[in-house]
């Protein structure tokens, strides 16, 4: 009785230990036929031990000729108290030809120091069939086509036409009325006003210049550039030295050229237009000092070479009179 009871317990002791380290799989459709288009889920489920590790089967794209992987695999586990786990795999799946389909088995595989192992699960069937229409009526009259037939016209479908006309209407009319009377105004000869003179322009800028106090703001670069844009103006109504696209050299050989003198104010403004320079493509940091310098020499030498206030009147005067006055 006592060899009994030994030996009954160990074979309940090895099969609990067996079913332990035991791998089971599965692999299904959520139903075994469907029409052609339908979508349904394809599942594959391990019971395995949770101290095992398997490679678990991937498809993509199908599972078998004619039936498409649409979306997956959306993976899902559980475990239990007895050390095993449960993992579930489902694809979303269809199929647009008839026919039975039957997927071989699935396996998952084992991989360690005592080689490789497979599991395998069954068969999955899947039959995929048309929808069913019903047959059409043969005996059915068959009537003529209907001839197109012409509706009334409304008065919402004239409506736009109508006020198109009107418009265009307004607008030949308007052409005829005014068209003329805009050209004769264009004849009219323009008055010449006669610009300020070269120096007025200069203090005038100068003066704005000041009043925005740019290098007190911290925009020195603004404030060079605006400077000797002043500058650069005055010596083209002034001497009609057009230095706006000439750099620093070449303003100041144009000006020469002109007939000017090297004189202190030459030397004024090449020291501004050289220190603007510095500033703008040196990164140079000029003190508060330097810049309320060159302030005062670019007033300074618009008021050195500043035409003569006679001069000009004399030779508005001459433009008028179409003589010298004396």
């Amino acid at each position: 009785m006592k060899r009994l009871t030994v030996f009954l317990f160990l074979s309940v002791a090895i099969m609990y230990e067996s079913y332990g380290q035991e791998v089971h799989l599965t692999s299904t459709f959520d139903t075994s036929r469907i029409y052609i288009g339908d979508q349904i889920n394809f599942t594959i489920a391990i019971d395995q031990p949770t101290d095992v590790r398997i490679t678990l089967p991937f498809f993509k794209d199908t599972l078998c000729k004619n039936i498409e992987i649409l979306a997956g695999p959306v993976v899902d586990s559980s475990s239990n108290n007895d050390g095993r786990i449960k993992i579930i795999e489902k694809y979303l799946i269809t199929s647009f030809d008839t026919g039975f389909y039957q997927l071989p088995p699935v396996y998952a595989e084992i991989k360690n120091e005592n080689g490789l192992k497979r599991f395998y699960s069954d068969y999955a069937q899947l039959e995929v069939i048309r929808v069913e229409i019903a047959p059409a009526d043969t005996t059915a009259k068959i009537f003529d086509i209907i001839k197109p037939y012409s509706a009334p016209v409304t008065l919402g479908e004239i409506l736009p036409w109508l006020l198109v006309v009107i418009l265009l209407s307004v607008i030949v009319w308007a052409a005829i009325r005014y068209l003329p009377k805009l050209k004769r105004i264009n004849k009219e000869v323009e008055k010449v006003i006669d610009p300020d003179p070269a120096h007025i322009i200069a203090f005038r800028e100068l003066e704005k210049l000041k009043q925005y106090q740019l290098w007190q703001k911290g925009e020195i670069k603004n404030y060079y550039t605006r400077l000797t844009e002043i500058l650069r103006q005055y010596l083209e109504n002034r001497f009609s030295v057009f230095s706006l696209e000439l750099t620093t050299t070449e303003t100041l050989e144009a000006l020469i050229n002109t007939g000017y003198k090297k004189d202190s104010s030459y030397k004024q403004l090449k020291s501004i237009l050289t220190g603007a320079d510095m500033v703008k493509f040196a990164k140079y940091n000029p003190e508060p000092s330097e810049n309320d310098v060159h302030y005062q020499n670019s007033w300074d030498f618009v008021v050195a070479t500043k035409v003569d206030e006679i001069v000009i009147e004399e030779s508005v005067n001459k433009n008028k009179s179409g003589e010298e006055v004396k």
